[in-house]
């Protein structure tokens, strides 16, 4: 258990707002929802249990939507209070920091990808060897607080965090501390699968924090694809503007041209006194011209 601190004394409690308390409302609601199923028809709370929670032989098919669906489905008051509040203390940074479409698209890609990626790996490793994955489901946050955590770590390696309210120490630290807990629980520990997941889940978004840009995937491909728009129309206005030269030679009039497809008015038969014709309009004023 880790929270962010401004100096070893105070403890300094991060905004309780976007996709962090999003995410953290609905997995309470999920937790006490299923809460009080368990009371009441315990074989129900099972049935759902096992549709939603990640199991490796059946989240790539046929119950896909497992991927989603496994980080909300908690096992344990003390794991989930404790996962929601190290998410809301780092995740809430993150937050703050790079906004809340990106902190929503590294969620979804640490959990989807990382969720993926560890079931095709045990569905390998139980053809070949069954015995080294004896459980082969797995469900909770941690994992996507083990992405978080280390992705809080790689871009504030330097910053104090207080380590279960003993010691400070910096988050790169932390951030090592735990894959490596992570990585000896996969190799001898009694949850293997869901270790894997955690560690899948943090290399995932990991990925998602090298290669995705700093507002998130959603703005880059609108940005590219409005890029190459703007290039096509471009492209559509010089053609149209090399047409209208060859249509104006036939006139037996010149027609110069920019680069960019605009009319050139060398001989200044559009404007008058400084440039401006009679209306007072500035013929280099493109949107006007074009």
């Amino acid at each position: 258990m880790a929270f962010r601190s401004n100096n070893p004394i105070s403890l300094v409690f991060p905004p309780f707002r976007g996709v962090t308390r999003r995410i953290i409302l609905i997995a309470l609601c999920v937790y006490l929802g299923m809460a009080a199923i368990g009371l009441f028809s315990p074989v129900l709370a099972g049935v759902l249990m096992s549709l939603f929670e990640l199991r490796a032989d059946q989240a790539l098919h046929p119950l896909i939507w497992e991927l989603v669906t496994y980080p909300f489905m908690g096992d344990g008051l003390l794991s989930v209070a404790f996962a929601l509040l190290s998410l809301w203390f780092f995740g809430s940074a993150l937050e703050e920091e790079r906004g809340s479409r990106w902190l929503g698209e590294f969620f979804l890609a640490a959990t989807l990808g990382g969720g993926a990626i560890a079931s095709a790996l045990v569905q390998v490793a139980i053809r070949q060897a069954p015995e080294l994955v004896p459980q082969i489901w797995t469900a909770g946050l941690w994992p996507a607080v083990l992405a978080v955590l280390v992705a809080y770590g790689r871009i504030h390696a330097e910053n104090p965090v207080k380590f279960n309210f003993l010691f400070t120490l910096k988050a790169k630290y932390l951030a090592a501390i735990y894959v490596l807990f992570y990585v000896g629980l996969a190799l001898v520990g009694g949850d293997r699968f869901g270790a894997l997941t955690a560690l899948c889940n943090a290399g995932a978004g990991y990925g998602f924090l090298v290669l995705a840009p700093r507002r998130g995937f959603r703005v880059g491909v609108a940005e590219r694809w409005f890029a190459v728009r703007n290039w096509y129309y471009r492209v559509k206005r010089r053609r149209a503007a090399k047409k209208f030269t060859v249509y104006m030679r036939k006139q037996g009039k010149d027609a110069p041209i920019d680069e960019d497809g605009h009319y050139v008015d060398t001989e200044g038969t559009l404007g008058g006194k400084q440039g401006r014709s009679a209306n007072g309009r500035d013929p280099n004023d493109k949107p006007w011209m074009n």
